[in-house]
């Protein structure tokens, strides 16, 4: 496991470089990229150099916005792919993730509250993830509540649940911004999914929550891995399944409520990367939760670029371009899901 571990983590760390330095080379400014790396490089202490050439505001473009927005961009795309594969080696399920779960929505709740009645300057920054976080949990609990009947949970019953409750979250969020007075186009930008308005102090947010999240979910992967046969087979393994799903769905959910906090509802991210990393590699979880929080920078940091270079210098949702994607590929997977189903009462 190690070694496959480390084939498949270190190409996908290169990949991610190569994305990193290729976003970070394309923009709307005009700037060439020889510029563009030059200001990198003279940013470094031993390469700083006050006769440079640049201006202010090159050196602005290229440290303040893009470096930090592709950051941001990987950061919530670790979070949320992260989120995804807990959610989906918890519940068993493929077909979950924050999204379709409805906890992206509940943890737009919160968010939405406070940024429409102006609390966000209770606790800072931290306002906004902390209620998000708050709404995210009290949401997964109703969607539990809804899809279980006679103490069992099937998936159908799971994502139709997620969805009514998604349904019913947006219009009341919808609900608030149409009360609200002089924040409406803020809030409907955020809720569209978007980093265009983000700093490094979002940066500086978000970072300790993808770094610490990874080992506590990887600290729990081999456990899902005996989930795939069953609570009471993983619970006469020596599991403790009720403590591994508290814990495992209240980190996803922290990772979700933080990520949407700061760059709104950005769906599918959770479904798409954490499958298609289990079709790559294989279903060890040991393999699937690392390789997912990379994937998940690297798909979030592409799909951040095509929003802000596609249609220059006008800048596309960065929840359109997820969904564009991610919709598609959620109706494949109930298609494939029906069809082995129909397939398996037919043998």
């Amino acid at each position: 496991m190690r070694t496959k571990l480390a084939i498949y983590g270190g190409a996908a760390m290169l990949l991610l470089a190569i994305s990193i330095v290729v976003s970070l080379s394309i923009g709307s400014s005009g700037l060439p990229l020889a510029d563009v790396w030059g200001i990198l490089i003279h940013q470094l202490p031993w390469m700083s150099d006050p006769s440079t050439h640049w201006d202010a505001s090159e050196i602005a473009i290229v440290t303040q916005l893009r470096l930090s927005r592709i950051l941001l961009a990987v950061f919530v795309g670790a979070c949320l792919a992260l989120a995804g594969s807990g959610f989906q080696g918890v519940l068993r399920n493929p077909l979950a993730d924050p999204f379709t779960l409805g906890v992206a929505s509940g943890c737009s709740v919160g968010a939405a509250f406070m940024i429409v009645f102006g609390y966000t300057t209770w606790l800072g920054l931290w306002s906004v993830p902390l209620v998000a976080f708050g709404t995210g949990m009290v949401t997964l609990l109703l969607v539990f509540s809804l899809s279980r009947a006679r103490g069992t949970m099937n998936v159908e019953s799971l994502i139709l649940s997620g969805v009514i409750v998604q349904a019913f979250l947006g219009a009341f969020v919808s609900f608030m911004v149409s009360m609200s007075q002089g924040v409406v186009n803020e809030v409907m930008f955020w809720l569209m999914g978007s980093l265009s308005t983000r700093s490094w102090e979002h940066v500086k947010l978000i970072m300790p929550f993808a770094i610490v999240g990874l080992p506590l979910m990887f600290r729990y992967a081999q456990h899902l891995n005996l989930f795939v046969m069953g609570e009471r087979h993983a619970a006469h393994l020596g599991v403790n399944v009720e403590r591994t799903k508290l814990i495992v769905l209240i980190l996803s959910t922290l990772l979700t409520a933080v990520a949407v906090s700061i760059a709104g509802v950005v769906g599918f991210v959770g479904l798409v990367v954490p499958h298609l990393i289990r079709l790559l590699v294989g279903p060890d979880y040991r393999i699937i939760v690392p390789l997912s929080a990379v994937g998940g920078g690297i798909y979030l940091l592409w799909a951040d670029t095509l929003a802000r270079t596609a249609l220059s210098p006008k800048e596309i949702s960065l929840g359109v371009v997820t969904a564009i994607i991610g919709a598609p590929f959620f109706a494949y997977l109930l298609y494939r899901r029906k069809v082995l189903q129909g397939g398996g009462h037919s043998a």
